[in-house]
């Protein structure tokens, strides 16, 4: 799925943070057409600065829930599905604080790529309470949907604490049948250590992407990272709730080439 999806790039992908959406406990009222188009715009702004995919997110929605609500399923698969029409890259879905199942759910409807799982496998602690793993709900969904939906599973998530090694958890991973692996910061912004790539790689076999902290400065200090996904640093003036800014998006990928 990894090979189909990007066929020997290491792909930039960028972050589509949705605002508060209905029945979220900071949903403001707003229109529903400016949900939409707000989410357009920043596929735009990524698309036009070099990107090669992008991943929706309920960023919004904070505080979270483990397991998304209806409501949520729904206008994220309404959002999804505009967006994929339009995109020229891939989309994918994430849905925070780690539902895989609704993530895929939303994914075939919308007809997405792939999915971000934040806790696939193990057991996190997290602002949410305890999270486990999910591996076996995701992977019988699909398989029962015949999804050709790729899973990308994060090991030692960031805003979370985990007991045991990372080289287990990326291992442990792969075992349960993840498609690539995340490897993160301790919080958004955070890079991760060069070297927890590696031990990433080396545990499991399979692609590892950097998923937060990378900037045009920091991006070649991972040599062994098959991918990376931005979404702070690609908005105007690096702040999370402003829009994507193309130009940003232009920097990182031309140093991601360099």
């Amino acid at each position: 799925m990894w090979r189909a999806l990007f066929s020997g790039k290491r792909p930039l992908i960028g972050v589509i943070h949705l605002p508060p959406l209905p029945g979220s406990p900071r949903h403001t009222g707003a229109p529903w057409e400016a949900l939409v188009e707000g989410a357009l715009q920043d596929l735009s702004a990524l698309e036009e600065g070099g990107a090669d995919a992008a991943i929706v997110e309920n960023f919004g929605d904070r505080p979270f829930s483990k397991f998304a609500g209806k409501a949520t399923v729904a206008h994220m698969a309404v959002i999804a599905r505009e967006l994929v029409r339009r995109a020229k890259i891939p989309i994918g879905i994430n849905v925070l604080r780690s539902d895989g199942v609704a993530a895929l759910s939303i994914a075939h409807a919308a007809g997405a790529s792939f999915i971000r799982v934040n806790v696939f496998s193990g057991v996190a602690f997290t602002d949410q309470g305890i999270i486990e793993g999910c591996a076996r709900e995701v992977l019988l969904l699909r398989r029962s949907l015949g999804a050709k939906v790729a899973v990308f599973a994060d090991v030692h998530v960031k805003h979370a604490f985990h007991f045991g090694e990372l080289y287990d958890a990326a291992r442990d991973a792969a075992r349960n049948g993840a498609d690539a692996l995340i490897v993160t910061g301790r919080a958004t912004g955070a890079p991760p250590a060069p070297a927890d790539v590696e031990e990433a790689k080396g545990a499991s076999g399979l692609p590892v992407l950097v998923g937060s902290g990378i900037t045009p400065e920091n991006v070649g200090q991972y040599k062994a990272a098959d991918g990376f996904i931005v979404g702070t640093w690609f908005k105007r003036d690096g702040i999370v709730e402003n829009p994507v800014d193309p130009e940003r998006v232009r920097l990182l990928a031309r140093a991601l080439r360099a």
